[in-house]
């Protein structure tokens, strides 16, 4: 890969669908949910074959840092990039972009979220690799990769793609012709049948010029702000500087505050076996499951599971169920969550009457 070629990492989010297992202490992309490595070690492996460490950027808030550098050492402590504070994945991924910027403003920034699951990581990062030479050699391009849909989901945005516009290395690149965001199910259906939408992952592909460019253009009060704190990056006055104007950034996504207006968008549509794992059903559907359909975490010798079927259980101690189907069952040391899979959304309206209640020993 390119000297100039980056990998940024978002890692701010506090995974509250994944509640009681996620909490503030101890986020879901700092757990073993998968395999006995946490999701954010998984996704810097993923990406060591082609990245070298020192070309690795975590963007974080405070409360994970810590856990997050004992995670992953070989990462240098100075592409730990820390928000004060939670203003969505807009502000997260420009200050991180524009520290990157300031180092090398040649960079080619691939932009990755740290809780993702992706199966076929020697393709993906065949499509990363094709992706980078796209960005460097399509003039002002943003590449975004499309996920191949499975179904009509309403919970992901949407890209339609156009006409083919070249292949790099066997991999298809296509014109972005527009973002749908979260479609209702007959459109998601439409969509579906038509065979020209991918899911938007998020994961997008662009030189940092043109994302400082597209900042500029789109979200101007992001980027003063930006210009602003520029001149103190890499000095000692840096994170006093940000704590001074964060307060001031637009609370906005990424996509939303750029992607869905920006000059060029290329898509780069491949089944990887993806999956966000931003709630329990979704990480049913990656774990091993048993031959009736069962997926079982935690010390499953000690589990008595009887007449049960599609159900999900996270339990290091004795857990027995009798007669059920299409559940999930997770126990912690202080809660124990029981629910229908097609309700694990409503996880986070649990989490927002604790708020609401007061009750922070839960969260």
């Amino acid at each position: 890969m390119n000297q100039h070629n980056y990998a940024l990492i978002l890692a701010g989010g506090g995974g509250t669908r994944l509640w009681p297992v996620s909490r503030k202490a101890t986020p879901k992309q700092l757990l073993p949910l998968v395999d006995e490595r946490s999701l954010f070690k998984t996704t810097v492996e993923r990406l060591l074959p082609l990245f070298p460490a020192e070309n690795i950027y975590i963007s974080t808030g405070t409360p994970y840092i810590q856990g997050m550098r004992a995670d992953v050492p070989e990462i240098p402590a100075e592409n730990f990039i820390i928000e004060p504070s939670g203003r969505n994945t807009g502000p997260a991924a420009a200050l991180a972009i524009a520290v990157i910027h300031k180092r090398d403003p040649e960079a080619i920034v691939t932009m990755q979220h740290a809780d993702h699951f992706i199966r076929y990581e020697d393709k993906y990062r065949e499509i990363l690799t094709a992706g980078c030479e796209l960005a460097e050699n399509e003039d002002g391009a943003i590449i975004t990769l499309g996920i191949s849909p499975t179904y009509p989901a309403t919970g992901f945005g949407y890209i339609k793609q156009g006409e083919k516009i070249t292949t790099v290395n066997g991999v298809d690149a296509y014109d972005a012709l527009g973002f749908t965001e979260k479609p209702n199910v007959v459109t998601a259906t439409s969509f579906l049948a038509s065979g020209d939408y991918s899911w938007n992952a998020g994961m997008f592909i662009w030189k940092s010029a043109v994302a400082m460019q597209e900042f500029e253009r789109q979200t101007p009060t992001l980027y003063t702000l930006l210009q602003q704190l520029e001149p103190s990056i890499d000095t000692p006055a840096f994170q006093t500087e940000l704590a001074t104007i964060w307060g001031e950034m637009p609370s906005i996504s990424i996509d939303v505050g750029v992607m869905e207006g920006a000059e060029r968008m290329i898509v780069i549509p491949e089944d990887i076996g993806w999956n966000d794992i931003g709630s329990w059903d979704a990480l049913f559907d990656v774990v091993p499951q048993d031959k009736f359909g069962n997926s079982i975490k935690g010390n499953a010798a000690d589990h008595v599971i009887l007449d049960t079927r599609k159900s999900l259980i996270f339990s290091d101690r004795m857990t027995v169920t009798i007669g059920v189907e299409d559940i999930i069952v997770i126990d912690t040391d202080d809660v124990v969550l029981i629910c229908s899979r097609d309700r694990a959304q409503d996880v986070k309206e649990v989490v927002n009457h604790l708020k609401a209640t007061n009750r922070n020993e839960y969260l």
